[in-house]
């Protein structure tokens, strides 16, 4: 009897373990000494897109690629013939492949085991994809919130200068006559609300800002928009479209940062038509998302330029910082659960797209706006 209850015991603790490892949110793979997997849990299955039958009783190559898979079996041979341990009981980062191709960063620890004379090895990985990139988020903002004190300090001392310098060249320019020196001096009142207007956009980017949202009425928002370029549309014979879906009316936003975006879209797109041309600004409901859409038929944006457009002082314009849209996409992604995106073709015109969460219990019918 006492026999039979220390097996039931034992039977009982290999079950509760199975099934533990079996559910636990780690890969367990156990292979023997030549190779071949004994043990392949379900997490297993969902990390490397294997199934258990794909693979157990197979020789571990059928989850590895070549290259692992020949480091992996000499260091299962040198451990078997030495006994010296390598990376055993160690905890490493490599990167994987799973079934359909594709690789991923993966944390991986060894363990090995002797029964009755033979070995069995057992690799713990985990898919370290959303840790990593966490961690490069942290350390992105680390570097953000350095460059910020450092931009905090270099604007303060240029600024004052900056100001006195264009400040006495345009005291200048009345009492002017002579041509080339007045040309002279608006060049140098032009650099300066440039470079002013650079450091400006190098605070707005590196010194993070507290998004607060609130209910914001995208219609009222986009016409104050459209009112502010009107001008500018006459003059370069732009014809403006506003076309607003009644049906939401109210986005969670900051109002003015969100002003702050539209305009600058906007403004882009009016400086990519120089022929006259369309924007259309418009709007639409798509499940609890608002979606936004700025679009020109103006000059386009060339294909080795569009994965670059939302990078730090990456511009073509001539006077231009290359922050405006940097910064935008910074905003636009401030606010939680929104995105921007641009689609575009050159010499067809280009579209950026704005999608913001509809307010809380904000949804509207056309009978109920109120302007």
């Amino acid at each position: 009897m006492g026999n039979k209850g220390s097996r039931d015991d034992e039977n009982r603790v290999l079950a509760i373990l199975k099934h533990a490892l079996e559910n636990t949110n780690e890969a367990f793979v156990t292979i023997d000494e030549d190779h071949r997997v004994l043990f392949f849990n379900k997490a297993a299955e969902r990390i490397f897109g294997y199934s258990q039958q794909e693979v157990i009783g197979h020789d571990l190559d059928v989850i590895m690629s070549p290259s692992c898979s020949r480091n992996h079996r000499a260091a299962v041979s040198r451990y078997v013939k030495t006994r010296i341990p390598g990376r055993i009981g160690h905890e490493s980062e490599i990167q994987a492949t799973r079934k359909n191709g594709n690789t991923f960063p993966a944390s991986i620890s060894f363990s090995v085991t002797e029964v009755k004379g033979k070995l069995f090895f057992t690799g713990i990985v985990r898919d370290i994809t959303e840790t990593r990139a966490l961690r490069e988020q942290i350390m992105r903002s680390e570097r953000l919130a350095a460059l910020g004190q450092l931009v905090a300090e270099i604007t303060h001392e240029i600024k004052n200068p900056l100001m006195m310098i264009g400040g006495f060249a345009r005291q200048l320019i009345p009492a002017i006559d002579d041509e080339k020196s007045l040309q002279k001096l608006n060049i140098i009142t032009d650099e300066v609300k440039r470079l002013e207007i650079l450091l400006a956009d190098l605070r707005e980017f590196y010194l993070p800002k507290t998004i607060t949202t609130e209910p914001v009425n995208i219609k009222k928002l986009l016409r104050e928009v459209r009112s502010l370029v009107r001008e500018d549309c006459k003059k370069k014979n732009i014809r403006t479209e506003l076309d607003i879906d009644n049906k939401a009316l109210m986005v969670a936003g900051a109002r003015s940062r969100l002003k702050q975006v539209f305009l600058n879209l906007v403004k882009n797109s009016i400086e990519a038509m120089d022929d006259g041309g369309n924007l259309s600004i418009q709007t639409r409901l798509s499940g609890d998302q608002v979606e936004i859409t700025v679009a020109d038929d103006g000059s386009g944006i060339p294909e080795q330029d569009r994965e670059k457009i939302f990078s730090p002082f990456f511009t073509t314009k001539r006077y231009g910082t290359g922050l405006g849209l940097c910064i935008s996409k910074r905003i636009i992604e401030e606010h939680g659960g929104s995105s921007l995106s641009v689609e575009s073709e050159e010499g067809k015109g280009t579209t950026f797209k704005v999608s913001l969460p509809v307010a809380s219990g904000a949804l509207e019918d056309s009978s109920k706006d109120p302007g």
